[in-house]
């Protein structure tokens, strides 16, 4: 017998901890299950350091002395499947339950034809799962950084109501939405962001290398004093940039090493990514981000038809409310929805609204607490949520087209009006030197 370490909610959302003295996994999942617990982690207890590992010599059996547990987590990186290839792998199997095969079947049938090594494995230890006694939701939790809590659960709510089939249905058209939106924002930040990295080639180029040729040219034809003005604003930001690249002698290779600037630069994205980390800068960040002038409507939109449809899909695939607000608040993707989300579950579990937060929330436009209420009164809350997610898939369709007719012209006149400026700054001292040309030959004819 073994100990393991639980967390799991009841029936009303109330989670609960505990300790279950059993022979493994699987068994206390059952027991859990058996006491009206619904499992969110279940994990061996940690054995004393000078404990004997089972299976004698170290990397023997199994995880090599490491805990195999339950953890529920969002998918992270280092999993070695993509979420296309996930989307695909959902998709083919609710084709082929639907279709009246076996679950096992269909597994193996998938891990035939796999072409992924990651996932060909996992669909592997899934089928033994399984064949050993285990549920498919059980078997997918024993790999967490590939199946998140809101396939886990959507799964496992099938498996309770013996839909199964019409669960993975649900799944794959909600990943596959989720991942058409992404593709349409990350298509429409393409072109602007070649554009931008073209300017910063191009401007760099000019300012390093061509702009100082001109410099030693215009000195010796014109002088240091008679430069115009906006030439010389010109030629001395092109040697605050040239002084930035400090380049190795021959001997050591000429390899440029970034001046004090750019190490300035790399420092900044440093720190900002370890403030992003933390609880508090992370809320700022997608707080900011959702008050971009340009970007922050697209942003916010799809946050709503992210939040609307995986509630409205969780709910009309039998999961509990409370449970279902749970795993929308850890996969919202953004620290402010998800503060939204948990004031909601708070007054769910008090037996109120889900309006009332909603509206406080002051994230969520009029029309969707509008359709939420109505949803709630007339007891079609799903449909609704669906319904709002369908409606704001197609705003973010017209924000991200809007977006990328603006930045378009936005992108080709910025990059014009910096290589212009350029131009324009060496052709005023050609300008000056032909007056300057013009008056002296000109003087003795008079």
């Amino acid at each position: 017998m073994a100990k393991f370490n639980y967390v799991a909610m009841d029936s009303r959302g109330k989670e609960t901890k505990g300790v279950l003295d059993v022979g493994s996994q699987a068994e206390a999942i059952t027991r859990l299950k058996e006491m009206g617990f619904f499992p969110t982690k279940v994990a061996e207890a940690e054995k004393p350091k000078d404990a004997p590992k089972k299976g004698g010599a170290p990397g023997g059996g199994g995880a090599g002395g490491k805990k195999r547990g339950m953890d529920l987590r969002i998918p992270g990186l280092g999993s070695g499947v993509k979420p296309k290839v996930l989307t695909t792998f959902t998709r083919q199997l609710a084709t082929l339950v639907d279709a009246g095969l076996p679950l096992l079947r269909g597994l193996r049938v998938l891990q035939k034809q796999e072409r992924n090594p990651a996932l060909r494995r996992i669909l592997g230890d899934l089928s033994l799962a399984i064949e050993g006694g285990s549920t498919f939701s059980e078997g997918l939790a024993q790999h967490p950084k590939v199946f998140n809590k809101l396939f886990i659960n959507m799964v496992k709510a099938g498996e309770l109501g013996g839909v199964l089939e019409v669960v993975l249905n649900r799944l794959s058209e909600f990943m596959e939405k989720a991942q058409k939106i992404k593709g349409k924002v990350v298509a429409a930040m393409f072109y602007p962001v070649a554009v931008m990295v073209v300017a910063v080639g191009i401007l760099a180029l000019l300012m390093i290398v061509v702009v100082p040729k001109f410099k030693t040219i215009f000195a010796d034809m014109l002088g240091d004093g008679n430069m115009p003005a906006f030439t010389d604003v010109v030629l001395k930001i092109s040697d605050t940039m040239k002084d930035q690249t400090i380049v190795f002698p021959e001997w050591a290779g000429g390899w440029p090493l970034p001046g004090p600037v750019l190490l300035g630069i790399v420092v900044f994205v440093i720190c900002f990514k370890i403030l992003l980390k933390t609880k508090k800068g992370s809320y700022l960040w997608d707080k900011v981000k959702l008050k971009i002038p340009v970007l922050g409507p697209v942003i916010s939109k799809v946050a709503i038809a992210r939040f609307t449809r995986t509630l409205g899909t969780l709910v009309s695939s039998g999961v509990p409310i409370l449970q279902a607000l749970t795993i929308v608040k850890e996969t919202a993707g953004n620290q402010v929805v998800a503060n939204a989300v948990g004031s909601v579950y708070e007054s769910v579990k008090e037996g109120e609204t889900i309006t009332a937060p909603l509206e406080k929330s002051g994230v969520f436009p009029p029309m969707v607490i509008s359709m939420v209420d109505v949803g709630e009164q007339t007891g079609a809350l799903p449909e609704m949520l669906l319904k709002v997610a369908d409606n704001y898939d197609d705003e973010v369709d017209n924000a991200v087209s809007a977006m990328t007719s603006l930045l378009e012209p936005i992108m080709i006149v910025f990059l014009a009006v910096i290589v212009g400026s350029i131009v324009i700054a060496l052709f005023l001292p050609l300008i000056t030197l032909i007056d300057k040309l013009g008056s002296d030959g000109g003087g003795p004819g008079e």
